[in-house]
């Protein structure tokens, strides 16, 4: 009825789904909605132009799919192990993740140093540009299943360098500064958010975000479903699911805490 707007249901979705600001490990998540980072304009009136929100990041192309759904047969069941059955065994959203999309900006700066021991990391793995982003997340890097966070749609600010830190320099010899932003964006970190939330309003976008919420917060999250959808994630990410009050030894407890942390949590299906 465009009662409401997309992002503010998405909003809405993550609270009830116990997401929040006030948690890197279970920070708001969102989708990535576009596919075309090399455009000199945007094309909303073709599909092409957008990620399909109807399947998870590790099955954007045929070969990443076939890729995955290798490894999920491959693997034994086995509960309660590192190498149990799944898809995934790195998740979508994690607090280095959104430590590492807000890294220019504090107090996420001090926070992503922290989780990396001290410093920033290798220039190389650095959140340096959106296309390469996207390519990493959706095509080339088999670890790579992140989606993004509620930032990409209204806060320019983050993809500027303003504070001037020396985030190192890439093998091919480029300094990090600002975040390279797709040719359609001009080089305007406010023009890329203005399209950016233009898209995820979009009637396409409107018309297929069901799609993604069943996959991150409704029923294709866990189960049957989620097998069939190429979307099932390390037990230890349901931390709805696992019972860690049953769990006596004290070394499989920490670890799978330890492994939460890091690696980040499923929503609460809502």
């Amino acid at each position: 009825k465009r009662e409401i707007s997309n992002f503010d249901y998405l909003m809405y979705l993550n609270t009830l789904a116990g997401r929040s600001y006030n948690d890197y490990m279970q920070y708001p998540v969102f989708p990535w909605v576009l596919a075309d980072y090399h455009s000199e304009t945007l094309n909303f009136s073709n599909p092409h132009t957008f990620r399909d929100l109807s399947k998870p990041m590790g099955a954007q192309t045929v070969e990443r799919k076939r890729k995955f759904i290798q490894r999920y047969n491959e693997v034994e069941k086995s509960e309660g192990d590192l190498s149990a059955q799944c898809h995934y065994c790195t998740h979508y959203s994690s607090a280095i993740i959104v430590a590492s999309y807000l890294v220019r900006m504090e107090p996420f700066t001090q926070t992503f140093c922290s989780l990396q021991g001290g410093s920033f990391d290798v220039a190389d793995r650095m959140f340096h540009s959106v296309k390469s982003t996207w390519e990493s997340a959706s095509r080339d890097n088999m670890s790579d299943v992140r989606e993004l966070i509620p930032e990409f749609f209204y806060l320019p600010e983050f993809l500027t360098n303003a504070n001037h830190f020396e985030l190192g320099c890439m093998q091919d010899g480029t300094v990090l500064g600002d975040v390279q932003l797709p040719p359609w964006a001009d080089g305007d970190p406010h023009k890329f958010i203005l399209l950016h939330r233009q898209a995820l309003e979009s009637d396409y976008v409107s018309a297929h975000l069901h799609h993604w919420i069943d996959l991150i917060f409704g029923h294709k999250q866990h189960g049957s479903a989620a097998v069939e959808a190429v979307n099932t994630y390390h037990p230890y990410f349901y931390g709805d699911k696992m019972d860690l009050n049953n769990i006596k030894d004290p070394l499989i407890k920490s670890t799978i805490l330890g492994f939460i942390s890091n690696f980040g949590q499923i929503p609460k299906q809502v």
